[in-house]
């Protein structure tokens, strides 16, 4: 049985191969894409297992703005269920995963500002 292949919008530190490599214990291979009408700021992270994977204090964070200008470059990745799982146990509770569509039509899952 093959599993779902689910789309993951990053615009951040999922890019990173110390990440990927954490969560997913693997590469991901993407495309670049964008976010229409969000905009991109930067949230302070506390959790010790996050810093630890991305060696990084501050990391990005979208918010929707309805601004058909803003817009939030990142990469498209393809990840299976479990690895679905695995980004959002990754991520903080500043974050939650919701469903948009991307400037290439496509609708893929995302971390915005909860």
């Amino acid at each position: 049985m093959t599993d779902t292949i689910h789309l993951l919008f990053s615009y951040g530190t999922l890019q990173l191969a110390s990440v990927q490599q954490a969560q997913f214990g693997r590469l991901l291979t993407g495309r670049a894409d964008a976010l229409p009408g969000y905009a991109r700021s930067l949230v302070e992270i506390t959790d010790p297992h996050v810093l630890a994977a991305s060696g990084e204090r501050f990391h990005p964070i979208v918010a929707h703005t309805g601004n058909p200008d803003d817009a939030v470059d990142g990469m498209v990745f393809e990840v299976t269920a479990a690895e679905l799982q695995s980004a959002d146990d990754y991520e903080v509770d500043d974050y939650a995963r919701v469903a948009v569509m991307l400037a290439s039509g496509v609708e893929a899952w995302v971390y915005v500002q909860a």
